[in-house]
């Protein structure tokens, strides 16, 4: 299989990845919000479910934390593109065009 296409699922997985990741963060932080408002509506003491709060704040750090290592990722992958000849342009969905030269390849990422 040429080498731009396996790129290609390699990258769409990455993306895909940190996609996954984001919308995990964005919802912990609903749940963050959602949580804090029961307790207000409730009229319940600022220690009830502390415990589940600051258990929610490590998993969201450590999501975090995934995700910045998902994101450091890119440098080493960047280096094993150079090494397997593929070029590439940075931006949203990717897209696999031929060079102008014809001969090699591109993988685009495009906004979308």
């Amino acid at each position: 299989m040429d080498k731009v296409f396996v790129a290609q699922r390699v990258a769409n997985k990455l993306f895909a990845t940190e996609d996954k990741l984001d919308a995990a963060l964005a919802e912990a932080a609903e749940l963050m919000s959602e949580m804090l408002a029961a307790r207000n509506e409730l009229n319940f003491s600022r220690s009830v479910g502390d415990e589940a709060l600051v258990k929610l704040l490590d998993a969201m750090k450590t999501m975090g934390e995934a995700r910045s290592t998902m994101v450091a990722m890119h440098a080493d992958l960047y280096e094993a593109k150079l090494r397997l000849g593929i070029r590439t342009k940075m931006g949203g969905e990717i897209t696999v065009t031929a060079a102008r030269d014809e001969q090699e390849p591109a993988v685009a990422r495009h906004a979308g």
